[in-house]
């Protein structure tokens, strides 16, 4: 399935209508919402070595709980992005412009020093 951010966007909202769950949708509590899910991809994470979380997807039972994390950030962010009207295309692409000019490839390259330090 390749569905656009569009596709996604109205398939979150659609889920949030039926449920009357705009509600609760401030700002605020979006925003919140993202940073606790993205929490718990996080957690998946805690008290493991690099292996073993590079080894999660291999894992059918990680792989899905990987992946419904993701699914759930995804969506909170949508709804984030269509409550502050961004169009999250287009401000990706903006962003990348910004990154490319605050990391040039002549002095980034291969480098993991921020930005600043280069």
């Amino acid at each position: 399935m390749t569905d656009t951010l569009s596709d996604l966007s109205r398939a979150v909202l659609a889920f949030r209508d039926e449920r009357n769950w705009a509600q609760f949708h401030g700002l605020k509590h979006l925003i919140v919402s993202l940073c606790l899910e993205a929490g718990e991809i996080l957690e998946l994470a805690q008290w493991k070595s690099d292996a073993e979380v590079d080894a999660l997807p291999l894992s059918p039972e990680c792989q899905e709980a990987l992946s419904d994390e993701c699914a759930d950030v995804l969506a909170y962010l949508l709804l984030i992005a269509d409550k502050a009207h961004i169009d999250l295309g287009a401000a990706l692409h903006r962003k990348l412009v910004k990154n490319a000019q605050k990391y040039p490839v002549e002095k980034s390259h291969g480098r993991r020093e921020k930005y600043s330090l280069l």
